[in-house]
C-alpha cells in the first residue's frame, strides 16, 4: 500500500509517502510569509498548496496514481470522536467555510480529497482531528451556563504517543491510566482513562498554561477590561491569546533553544524566571489531570518539540514525578500517526468513521 500524508500548517505543509509501514519520502514545504498575506482566508490557500504538493511529489519521481490513500490532517470540524474519517461532502462545507473554526489543518481534508478524486479507487481520509471530543459530562460545565468546556488540542500526537507508550509497556492502552503533556507552540495537558481521553486543557481558546505564543490562561476580569478599554480591536485580542502571547509578549521570542541555551547561561534574569513559571505552569496543569484520574496515574507523558529542551523537561519532572513516572517522547510523529492509521483503515483493521 503506498499513502500520501498532508498536514498543513501555519506557514509549511509537510508532506510523506509511505510504502506501508515504510517512509519512504518527506519534505516539509516552506511557505513565504508574503504569498500566503495574499489571500484573506486559509482555506482560499487551497489550490496555492495543492500546486506545491504536486510539484514536489513530481520532481520526486511519484506519481498520482501510485497512491491506495491520500490522508490530510484533520482540521476544526464538529466535535466528533477518535478515530479514521472518510473526507466527504459535509466535512469539506465545513472546512472550507471554517463553520467550527479557521486553522491551516482545515486544508488537510480538501487537498486530499481533491487529490484521491483523480485516482480510481483511492481513498482521502483524515485522523484524530484537533476537535477530537471524549470528555467525560463533568468536563463540559464552566462556572455559568452562556459557556460550555470544548476540546481543541493535539488530539493525533496524544493518541500516538500514549498508544506507543502502552506497546513499550507492554500493555493496552485500555487498561492504562495516562497524563500526556504536549508542548509545542502551543500545549495541551490530558488526562487518558483506559483509552478515553476524559479531559484536556483547551490549547487554543484561553485554557492551561502558556506556551511559546499562547498566553493560556488569563485572569477573566483583566482580560474583559482590555476587551472593553478601547485600545485594542477584536483581532488583536485574538492575537494576544494565540499567536503573539506567551513567550513571545514576555520575552519577545519563542526559540527555545536561544532561551535555554543563550540568554538563561548569560544570566537573564527575566528569561529564568519567564521559563520556570511556564514549567510550574505545566506541572500545576498536570496536578489537576492527576485529580481527574482520583490519583490513579500510571506514567506522564511529556511530548511535543519543546520535550528536546532538557531544562524544561527537568523542571517539570521535579514537580511532579511524586505522582507517577515520568517518560519523554521527544518531537512528535504526526506524520507516522497519520500514515499508519490509513494503512490500518485500508486493510479493513480499523472501522472507518462517517463525519
Amino acid at each position: 500500500m503506498k499513502i500520501l500524508v498532508i498536514n498543513p500548517g501555519s506557514t509549511s505543509t509537510k508532506i510523506a509517502v509511505f510504502e506501508d509501514e515504510q517512509n519512504s519520502f518527506q519534505k516539509n514545504l516552506q511557505h513565504d510569509a508574503d504569498d500566503l498575506k495574499a489571500f484573506k482566508i486559509i482555506t482560499e490557500q487551497f489550490s496555492f498548496r495543492k500546486k506545491a504538493i504536486l510539484d514536489v511529489l513530481h520532481e520526486a519521481g511519484y506519481a498520482i496514481n501510485e497512491f491506495n490513500a491520500i490522508v490530510g490532517r484533520g482540521g476544526v470540524i464538529r466535535p466528533v470522536s477518535s478515530g479514521v474519517y472518510e473526507v466527504n461532502e459535509t466535512m469539506k462545507d465545513d472546512v472550507r467555510t471554517c463553520r467550527f473554526g479557521e486553522h491551516a489543518s482545515n486544508l488537510g481534508a480538501l487537498i486530499a480529497d481533491d487529490i484521491a478524486k483523480t485516482v480510481p479507487g483511492c481513498k482521502a481520509y483524515i485522523v484524530d482531528p484537533v476537535v477530537v471530543d471524549e470528555l467525560q459530562d463533568v468536563a463540559r460545565v464552566a462556572g455559568h451556563p452562556a459557556f460550555k468546556r470544548t476540546t481543541i488540542f493535539h488530539a493525533l500526537n496524544h493518541k500516538a504517543i500514549a498508544k506507543m507508550h502502552a506497546k513499550n509497556a507492554g500493555r493496552a492502552y485500555e487498561d492504562l491510566n495516562l497524563i500526556v503533556a504536549h508542548l509545542g507552540g502551543g500545549i495541551s495537558v490530558g488526562a487518558h482513562r483506559k483509552g478515553k481521553i476524559v479531559d484536556v486543557t483547551n490549547a487554543v481558546d484561553g485554557e492551561g498554561p502558556f506556551s511559546p505564543e499562547r498566553s493560556g490562561a488569563l485572569p477573566a476580569l483583566q482580560m474583559m477590561e482590555h476587551c472593553f478599554s478601547g485600545q485594542y480591536t477584536h483581532s488583536q485580542m485574538k492575537k494576544m491569546l494565540t499567536g503573539e502571547g506567551g513567550m513571545v509578549a514576555h520575552l519577545g521570542t519563542n526559540q527555545f533553544q536561544k532561551i535555554e541555551q543563550e540568554l538563561i547561561p548569560a544570566g537573564d534574569k527575566k528569561a529564568a524566571l519567564i521559563h520556570e513559571a511556564m514549567a510550574y505552569n505545566i506541572a500545576k496543569f498536570i496536578g489537576a489531570m492527576y485529580t481527574v484520574l482520583e490519583g490513579r496515574v500510571d506514567a506522564i507523558l511529556i511530548t511535543g518539540g519543546i520535550a528536546w529542551n532538557p531544562l524544561m523537561v527537568n523542571s517539570i519532572t521535579k514537580k511532579v514525578d511524586y505522582i507517577a513516572p515520568v517518560f519523554v517522547y521527544p518531537g512528535e510523529d504526526e506524520m507516522g500517526a497519520l500514515a499508519i492509521n490509513g494503512l490500518r483503515a485500508l486493510r479493513g483493521d480499523v472501522a472507518v468513521m462517517t463525519y
